[in-house]
């Protein structure tokens, strides 16, 4: 972050590296001094992050360890540099650190962002797409999209990288198959399938319906119960049992 003015956009980005697994975080001449309590408030418990924080007095000096730089800005620039979006420079980012060549990205101080001097140490710009009409980012918001597809970038294919996952596994078909059972002997019971000729066709358009919802036992064992409180029964149906009888 170079030239960053207030401590709580620091520690809003550092919160926003933490959130996706990023942790080096330099500082280029912050405008309130290091350390600054407002970054560490702001910062949510993202502490490690903050208290790790390094401070340069210069873009030269931030960057002189690294191999590949970055540098984010929304506006054209007289300094011809290929340009890329958040997705590709992430999955570049990635393939380096998996080689082992240590890469980073400058932002820019919130009001003017980067200027040509910062830029010209970068091998590469890197922007957002944004509306032209309103281009401008908080820098944590920035933060924030970079760190998204780093961590995009390292999930394998078709992995989505939640942290939980709801383990629901559709009924085995002969409980559903008592529930087509049940619904249909109700249905019978309360006059529904009319007129009489059309019955086959509409129990299997029932039989479709229900299907595509790929019911879990729990909610075949609660339809059943539905169905039986609408046929006035005192309890739900046990094991086997199709209808009221």
């Amino acid at each position: 972050m170079v030239a960053p003015q207030l401590g709580e956009n620091i520690g809003t980005a550092a919160r926003a590296m933490a959130n996706f697994g990023l942790r080096d975080l330099r500082l280029v001449n912050p405008r309130d001094g290091w350390p600054n309590e407002k970054a560490r408030a702001a910062a949510s418990g993202a502490n490690h992050v903050v208290d790790a924080a390094r401070v340069f007095g210069s873009v030269r000096e931030a960057v002189a360890d690294l191999w590949f730089v970055y540098a984010t800005t929304a506006r054209a620039r007289e300094v011809a540099k290929p340009v890329v979006g958040p997705h590709d420079a992430a999955l570049h980012l990635r393939a380096l650190a998996d080689g082992g060549a240590r890469s980073g990205i400058l932002f820019g101080p919130e009001r003017t962002g980067l200027n040509n001097e910062d830029i010209s140490r970068a091998d590469e710009i890197v922007t957002f797409p944004v509306d032209p009409a309103f281009s401008s980012l908080n820098i944590a918001q920035s933060v924030l999209l970079v760190g998204y597809e780093w961590r995009l970038s390292g999930l394998a294919a078709g992995e989505v990288g939640l942290p939980f996952a709801v383990d629901r596994q559709p009924a085995p078909k002969a409980d559903l198959y008592r529930l087509f059972d049940h619904l249909e002997a109700a249905l019978d019971t309360a006059g529904f399938f009319r007129p009489p000729e059309k019955r086959t066709h509409m129990v299997e358009a029932l039989r479709a319906m229900l299907q595509r919802a790929q019911f879990s036992e729990q909610e075949v064992r609660t339809l059943r119960g539905v169905v039986a409180a609408l046929e006035g029964r005192a309890t739900r149906p046990r094991p086997g049992e199709t209808n009221g009888s």
